[in-house]
């Protein structure tokens, strides 16, 4: 299945267009206790291995089955839980873990909603950081906070908010760099989406995926800019009911070119899957 995004970039009144191709859409499962509620992933720079967070505080990382590309299985070590700086597990109000970003000395940094901050673990079921949390300037709402999370090429980690505050206001971009928060940009906000999941491809570009819940499904859609908040392009933009919940994005590059790997959340529900959904990208 094929997205064309052109319309509005032919009426000049919008971003560029861009075409994204679905590669596929693998139904993840297994029985740990505490599977499910995926929220972020990063895929490794070669596409072969993972790291994936859950909304509950737990992580795990594995590897990619693939055939011609394509994902035919996961292999997956056990879910940890993220545990805070003297070992103990996270307290229930501190679990609520949304974004994700891989750092180049191999840790993890991991973005929570409720409490308003930042962790950093130096591997998979290592403990964690205190809590990087930002100035009391920086005006958040309750549990819609940091919900996506990404890292420059130079080590700068990018956060947004799931909501903004009003439909009309843009999503502000907030930066935390060499132990200091600011705000450089933000990006408009348009329609009913909501702010799911960031990463920073191998071009140096933000991807920005945002959701929408329609009451019956949910749409998805992808938007880039330049990290300067300018140059915005419409990647992806899917109907009612495509895919699940999308909510973690990562986004690397084959010999074929750029690829988008989504993960969903699926709340825990029996009606909904866990899904890994990954498009090629064609400008």
């Amino acid at each position: 299945m094929r997205q064309f995004l052109c319309t509005i970039a032919l009426l000049g009144a919008g971003p560029a267009c861009a075409e994204a191709t679905l590669i596929s859409t693998y139904v993840w499962q297994d029985s740990d206790p505490n599977f499910g509620g995926f929220s972020a992933i990063e895929v490794s720079d070669d596409g072969s291995s993972f790291i994936a967070l859950s909304d509950r505080g737990h992580m795990t990382e594995g590897r990619f089955v693939r055939e011609d590309g394509v994902i035919e299985a996961v292999n997956n070590q056990p879910l940890e839980v993220l545990r805070a700086p003297h070992r103990a597990p996270l307290r229930r109000h501190e679990r609520d873990s949304e974004g994700l970003a891989h750092a180049p000395d191999g840790g993890v940094f991991v973005s929570f909603e409720w409490t308003h901050g930042l962790r950093y673990f130096e591997r998979v079921g290592a403990f964690g950081s205190e809590l990087i949390d930002p100035p009391t300037a920086i005006e958040l709402q309750s549990n819609s906070s940091f919900e996506a999370l990404a890292i420059g090429l130079d080590g700068a980690l990018y956060t947004l908010p799931e909501r903004s505050g009003l439909a009309t206001r843009p999503f502000p971009v907030f930066r935390y760099k060499e132990g200091v928060w600011d705000q450089p940009f933000e990006v408009p906000r348009t329609g009913p989406y909501l702010m799911a999941g960031a990463d920073i491809g191998p071009d140096g570009r933000l991807y920005l995926l945002e959701r929408d819940f329609a009451g019956v499904g949910f749409r998805t859609r992808v938007r880039r800019f330049d990290l300067n908040g300018g140059s915005e392009e419409l990647i992806l933009q899917t109907g009612l009911g495509v895919h699940d919940n999308l909510e973690g994005i990562s986004v690397w590059e084959d010999a074929d070119g750029l690829r988008l790997t989504m993960i969903s959340d699926d709340n825990f529900s029996f009606f909904q899957q866990t899904q890994i959904v990954e498009y090629r990208l064609t400008d």
